[in-house]
């Protein structure tokens, strides 16, 4: 588990405060129920660009915080405890791109505006309905981009993407001609959309593609893990005070052996997750490694918790009325976003020269 310092720590509980006080799970499905067409609430939104949420790996200079990213971690295993709707994973990912390998000119231009909320970044890697970064054919010949993106969170409401190519990443105005967005409805009920780039202006990133998906699975840990953290405790609660066959649930040997085994899957893979993002700030040369490890261990945690979290609730479970089904489906999307649990573990081995 990572050390926090005096900063961190207030960070995480202002943000756990707001969430709760704020943007409860009954808000997300207020949002579910009005399907606004960005995918997240506008307003909600704002109040954490105000809060700094925006900028946090943006530098001071540009508006942003610079807290770095096992900061941006904290914040978003918050966000996904309650599962609120934000495009911040999205929007640092991009935003990273452009710090790293943006020109003074890039950076001057876009970074104030990612950090005060007003702007949406948005990646645009895979194009088939998996994760598979080898596989990409967009191509830009002229300064111009060609080609067509599949599942881009945020795409709906991006003001600005950072697109991977065959020869590496280029920044695209979302408000360019040659710009088509389709929105693709997933179970999750989150902004995700195909977006195809017609000769669309494009401006080259000195960054590798890598290094940002690497930055874009590490930031989905973290909100997987706020996800199995809360549905843990929300079936936990559930067991304590529901009554079967005249006992308390929780009384039952069987399930306390569940509910045993998921604690100790959580805390591995809070480990993990804090492991890769400690990996990230500090330059390590093991980040892919460590970023891998975190998503592989993420995938098969969260889907044990969420699929545990119905089970245990029995019958009220599988309703759209209790929030269990919330929870599997938005972990349903992040397992596959940026490549699932065996798509990991096959990377980790390879890294390693297996």
């Amino acid at each position: 588990m990572a050390v926090l310092n005096e900063e961190q720590t207030m960070l995480r509980d202002m943000v756990r405060e707001w969430t709760d006080n704020e943007s409860p799970v009954t808000a997300f499905r207020a949002m579910r129920n009005a399907a606004p067409a960005e995918g997240f609430d506008r307003d909600a939104w704002g109040k954490m660009a105000e809060m700094g949420l925006a900028g946090i790996v943006i530098p001071e200079e540009f508006g942003g915080t610079a807290f770095g990213y096992l900061s941006l971690g904290l914040v978003l295993e918050q966000l996904g405890r309650n599962l609120t709707a934000s495009p911040l994973a999205a929007t640092s990912a991009a935003a990273t791109a452009i710090v790293l390998g943006g020109s003074d000119a890039q950076k001057a231009h876009w970074l104030p505006r990612v950090a005060d909320g007003s702007v949406v970044a948005a990646l645009a890697v895979d194009e088939g309905p998996v994760h598979n970064p080898a596989k990409i054919t967009a191509s830009v010949t002229g300064g111009k981009l060609t080609g067509t993106k599949a599942f881009v969170a945020e795409g709906d409401s991006a003001g600005v993407f950072v697109v991977a190519a065959t020869d590496g990443l280029y920044l695209v105005d979302g408000a360019a001609a040659g710009i088509a967005r389709s929105t693709r409805r997933m179970t999750d009920a989150r902004s995700h959309a195909e977006v195809r780039f017609d000769g669309v202006p494009a401006e080259k990133l000195d960054v590798a593609t890598q290094a940002i998906v690497d930055r874009a699975t590490a930031a989905t840990c973290a909100e997987m893990l706020g996800l199995a953290v809360q549905a843990f405790e929300t079936t936990n609660d559930y067991l304590k005070t529901r009554v079967q066959f005249g006992q308390l649930l929780s009384s039952f040997q069987a399930l306390q052996h569940r509910m045993a085994k998921m604690f100790t899957e959580i805390e591995l893979m809070r480990s993990a997750v804090e492991g890769a993002f400690e990996a990230i700030d500090s330059g390590r040369s093991d980040v892919d490694q460590a970023v891998s490890l975190a998503k592989a261990v993420a995938g098969d945690t969260c889907k044990l918790v969420s699929r545990e979290m119905i089970q245990l609730h029995g019958g009220i479970g599988m309703t759209d009325e209790h929030d269990a089904g919330f929870y599997i489906k938005r972990a349903a999307v992040l397992e596959a976003m940026w490549g699932n649990a065996a798509y990991h573990r096959e990377r980790f081995a390879r890294l390693n020269g297996y």
